[in-house]
């Protein structure tokens, strides 16, 4: 697969940047999660090949502009839905994980036209405290960045799937490797997805597959609810897995994603 990566400028002037996998149409449009970056996709790409797909950083995330005026859920959606118009003069298939779910959402409800299936990894309607968005930062701005070297940042992070990521998608300036997001402008962002969208959740009408790992963040009363209020709702659940079930249960979550994209709508 041919990969080209590319970038539109948002009306408030930030830059989002993406990378198309040449193949089939319809393509499959896929949103990474907070302080995430499309790379973590790129094996995802390749599971689906034959068809197109299209890796998208979000605002504030991977190459697209660090540090954005505008965060809200309405910015991410538009950016989601610029990309989607950009490259595709038909219904695509939107993958999300996380605040990328929460995002690929907020598309469907919005522009249905847009969506023919939908994907939602270990995504909800919102929610989350200010306590937790906190600590979150502090997290965050606790990194004693620049790392000097992928090793310094390998034994700071962790080996865990998602440390691996972070480390593999640091940036190089002259003085050391950086992360590619801002602490600050994550909380700003995740403060918007704590919001709960429900109304904007039962409205979908796309055929939705969702998917939870046993080891995700969200509990069997929340998952319930989360796909009884749903539509057109298949759910999906998998084993072994964290959070980021894309990085570290990845087998089975791409026979999952390529079985629901290729069924018969």
């Amino acid at each position: 697969m041919d990969e080209a990566r590319r970038s539109l400028k948002a009306a408030d002037g930030s830059t989002i940047s993406y990378s198309v996998f040449d193949g089939e149409d319809p393509a499959v449009v896929i949103l990474h999660g907070l302080a995430g970056s499309s790379r973590e996709f790129v094996p995802t790409a390749y599971a689906l090949a034959p068809r197109r797909v299209i890796l998208v950083d979000q605002r504030g995330h991977g190459f697209s502009t660090r540090r954005p005026s505008d965060v809200t859920r309405a910015a991410f959606v538009e950016d989601a839905a610029s990309v989607i118009k950009t490259e595709s003069n038909e219904p695509i298939d939107l993958v999300g994980q996380s605040m990328g779910a929460h995002t690929a959402m907020l598309v469907a409800a919005a522009h249905p036209q847009l969506v023919r299936r939908l994907v939602l990894l270990e995504g909800n309607e919102g929610g989350g405290s200010e306590g937790e968005h906190a600590a979150l930062g502090e997290y965050f701005r606790s990194w004693e960045v620049p790392f000097a070297s992928k090793e310094d940042a390998c034994a700071a992070l962790g080996d865990g799937p998602l440390a691996r990521a972070w480390v593999a998608d640091l940036e190089l300036r002259e003085d050391g490797l950086y992360p590619r997001f801002d602490a600050d402008v994550m909380v700003r962002t995740v403060r918007e997805v704590a919001v709960r969208r429900w109304s904007e959740w039962e409205s979908v009408a796309a055929p939705t597959l969702v998917m939870y790992a046993d080891g995700g963040m969200f509990s069997e009363e929340q998952k319930s609810e989360f796909v009884r209020r749903g539509a057109s709702v298949t759910r999906a659940d998998l084993t072994g897995g964290s959070h980021d079930a894309h990085l570290d249960t990845f087998e089975q979550w791409s026979l999952a994603l390529r079985t629901f994209l290729t069924a018969s709508l």
